[in-house]
C-alpha cells in the first residue's frame, strides 16, 4: 500500500516475485482483451494455457501432479494480480484455488495425476457444479442424483451459477449418491466433459456485473460416469469435503474483496487529482479528502484483518467463524468503498468506460456466491 510501511507478512520475495509476474501477465493478455471478452461473456481458452505455460496456474500443487510446488500464498499472490488488473473474468479462482486442491485433498493417487497436471499447464479448465436452479446455499438438499448402476454412476440433474461452465473440461459434480440419506448422501463426482453423452450446456448468464465471467447452465441427463471418477472412492463423504473446503474459498473471496477496495481507492485518488471543478482539484475540496480518509483507512483495516486470516490458514489453523467473518465483512467494506469511491466520479462514474463503474457492478455478487452474507452471519452466532 503505498501510504503506509506495512508488508503482508507472508509476502516474501518469491511470492512477491510471482504477483509481478502475474501483474505483467494480466496487463499483457487480460486488459487489452476486456472489452472483446465482456461482449463474449468469457474469456479466449489461450489465455489459460498462456497463464500455465508462465507457472499461474495450480501454483500451491506439489510438483509430482504438475503443480508449481509452492504454498497457498503462491496462489493467492495470482489471484491478487487479477484483482489489482480489475479483471473478473479469468476463472482461476475456482480452477486453482478451489477444485485443484478438492483434487488434492480428497482424490486418490490415480485421481490426482490423472486431471491435476492437465490443469497446471492449462489444458483442461476445472469448474464445480454446486448450485441448483431450486436452492442456493442449502447444499444438503441439492436434487442432483448419481446413482450406482454396474460400474459406473448415472447422474441426472440440472445446476447453474456455474463459474467456468461454459469452457469446463473437468467438473466436480456435487450429487446424492443416496437420496434418502440427506448430508450424508451428497458424494462428488467429476465430470469429464469430452464426449460425455447426456452433458449439456445452457446459456452463457448474462449478469449485472463481471460480464467477462463464464457463468452457466449445466445439464445433466442419464450421464454415465465410471466409478473411478468418484472423489476418493468412498460414497457419502461430499458434504463434510465441501464443508472443509468452503473456509479456504471464503478465504478467496475476502482477498479479491481487499484487492478490489486498495484497486478503487488508489482509482479514485488519481483521478480526484487530475479533475478540476471550481478553480481546483477535486482532491482539495475538504469533502473528497475526508471520504478518502476513511476509504484509506478501511483498506488498511480490511488488509490487516485479511492478512492475519491468511496467516492463520498457511498455518493450518483458519477456523471456520473466522473466515465467514471474513468473507461478509470484507465484501460488505468492498460494496461501501467502491460506492463512496464512485460518488467521487460524478456523473463520470456512472459510465462503464471507467474503471470504477465496472469495479461497481462487479462487486455486488460478492455478498452472495460462497455463502451468501446472511449464512455467514448465522454461522457466526452459533458459535457465540
Amino acid at each position: 500500500m503505498p501510504t503506509t510501511t506495512y508488508t503482508s507478512s507472508w509476502r516474501d520475495a518469491e511470492v512477491s516475485a510471482l504477483g509481478a509476474l502475474a501483474d505483467k501477465f494480466f496487463a499483457r493478455e487480460v486488459t487489452p482483451n476486456r472489452e472483446a471478452w465482456e461482449q463474449q461473456h468469457h474469456v479466449d481458452r489461450e489465455v489459460w494455457t498462456k497463464a500455465g505455460d508462465l507457472g499461474l496456474l495450480c501454483c500451491s500443487i506439489p510438483e509430482e501432479y504438475g503443480g508449481g510446488g509452492g504454498t497457498f500464498a503462491h496462489d493467492l499472490a495470482v489471484i491478487e494480480a487479477q484483482s489489482r488488473a480489475l479483471d473478473c473474468g479469468f476463472g482461476n479462482t475456482v480452477h486453482s484455488g478451489i477444485v485443484a486442491h478438492y483434487l488434492l485433498a480428497y482424490g486418490t493417487e490415480d485421481q490426482r495425476h490423472r486431471w491435476l497436471p492437465k490443469m497446471a499447464t492449462g489444458q483442461a479448465v476445472a469448474a464445480v457444479a454446486m448450485t441448483e436452479p431450486g436452492g442456493g446455499s442449502d447444499l444438503k438438499n441439492i436434487k442432483t442424483t448419481a446413482l450406482r448402476d454396474g460400474d459406473h454412476y448415472v447422474i441426472n440433474g440440472a445446476k447453474t451459477f456455474i463459474s467456468n461452465g461454459s469452457q469446463a473440461d473437468i467438473i466436480v459434480v456435487v450429487a446424492k449418491t443416496d437420496p434418502a440419506a440427506g448430508a450424508k448422501g451428497v458424494s462428488l463426482l467429476v465430470v469429464e466433459t469430452a464426449d460425455c453423452p447426456g452433458f449439456s450446456r445452457g446459456r452463457i448468464l448474462d449478469k449485472v456485473g463481471q460480464h467477462s465471467a463464464d457463468t452457466s447452465e449445466l445439464s445433466f441427463t442419464d450421464v454415465r460416469v465410471p466409478v473411478g471418477n468418484l472423489l476418493g472412492s468412498v460414497e457419502g463423504r461430499g458434504f463434510g469435503q465441501l464443508m472443509a473446503q468452503l473456509s479456504q474459498e471464503r478465504l478467496l473471496i475476502g482477498v479479491a474483496a481487499v484487492a478490489a477496495i486498495e484497486a478503487a481507492v488508489a482509482e479514485t485518488v488519481a483521478y480526484t487529482k487530475s479533475r478540476k471543478a471550481f478553480g481546483q482539484s477535486i482532491f482539495d475540496f475538504q469533502n473528497t479528502k475526508f471520504v478518502l480518509a476513511e476509504c484509506e483507512t478501511m483498506a488498511h483495516a480490511t488488509r490487516v484483518f485479511i492478512d492475519s486470516c491468511i496467516e492463520r490458514h498457511l498455518a493450518g489453523a483458519l477456523d471456520t467463524t473466522t473466515a465467514a467473518m471474513a468473507k461478509w465483512w470484507l465484501t460488505e467494506q468492498q460494496c461501501q468503498v467502491i460506492d463512496q469511491c464512485l460518488q467521487l466520479f460524478g456523473g463520470y462514474g456512472y459510465m462503464r468506460e471507467y474503471p470504477i463503474a465496472r469495479m461497481y457492478a462487479d462487486a455486488r455478487v460478492q455478498k452472495i456466491y460462497g455463502g451468501a452474507n446472511e449464512i455467514m452471519k448465522d454461522l457466526i452466532a452459533r458459535a457465540l
